[in-house]
């Protein structure tokens, strides 16, 4: 045997180079579960309706506010020399609708307080009908508020055995296998809040905001029945008086 014969080589085990993850939040939405991906699409389209329905309604209840403003100068008498009932607005719907009673006049059997409170009805009709009109989309903002955190962890608790499954099968346990599965379920909860956090604050403060304006609303319309009906007992005593 040649002692110079050259010994074969050691063989050196192969280490295994970790994937390298992408952590980014579209790198999380790229590499999850295809159920989990549903949820975050549903999420996200839950999310930008509520944004819609937002902007609308902070729109349309800021031209409600300015409505009920200006029927409530017009009954206190600050709006003296301005035609209230001119128009389509909220203002002047109501106006018209309180003086087309006042102008049918009260029967000979109705008392002065009957008489107040069919003005006053007609003219709560008419606010309430508009008033309604603002209302539409918020269920939506409710239902969003409410269910997108259970949503959004159905999604994390569907990701969270995936994972598990991928660590039972591979048999590695380090955080570098864990942390990406671990983290693509959670980005799913958080898209869940991010969609219900603002759907229930701005929920509250639309139907605080709709209730303030009823309230106001209501009050005015009481008022200019009760100044309508004082002006028809004028008239009524002036008549006899001739």
């Amino acid at each position: 045997m040649n002692p110079d014969a050259a010994a074969p080589a050691a063989t050196l085990p192969t280490i295994p180079v970790p994937v390298a993850h992408d952590l980014s939040m579209l790198g999380l939405f790229l590499q999850a579960d295809i159920v989990v991906k549903l949820v975050m699409v549903l999420l996200v389209l839950a999310s930008v309706a509520c944004w819609a329905i937002m902007i609308e309604k902070a729109v349309t209840l800021g031209k409600l506010h300015r409505e009920v403003r200006r029927l409530t100068k017009f009954v206190r008498g600050d709006l003296k020399g301005e035609d209230a009932s001119q128009g389509e607005g909220l203002s002047a719907q109501v106006l018209r609708a309180g003086m087309a009673e006042w102008q049918e006049g009260r029967d000979e059997d109705e008392s002065r307080a009957e008489f107040r409170q069919r003005i006053e009805h007609a003219m709560r009709a008419v606010l309430g009908r508009l008033i309604r009109r603002a209302e539409p989309g918020l269920p939506i903002l409710a239902t969003t508020g409410s269910v997108a955190p259970f949503v959004g962890l159905f999604g994390t608790v569907w990701g969270i055995m995936n994972s598990f499954q991928g660590i039972a099968a591979s048999n590695d346990t380090s955080l570098a296998v864990v942390a990406p599965g671990i983290a693509e379920a959670l980005f799913a909860t958080a898209i869940g809040l991010v969609a219900a956090i603002p759907a229930v604050m701005a929920y509250n403060r639309f139907a605080i905001r709709i209730g303030r304006l009823r309230t106001e609303g209501n009050a005015a319309s009481h008022d200019f029945a009760a100044a309508l009906s004082r002006r028809q007992g004028a008239r009524r005593r002036h008549a006899a008086a001739e």
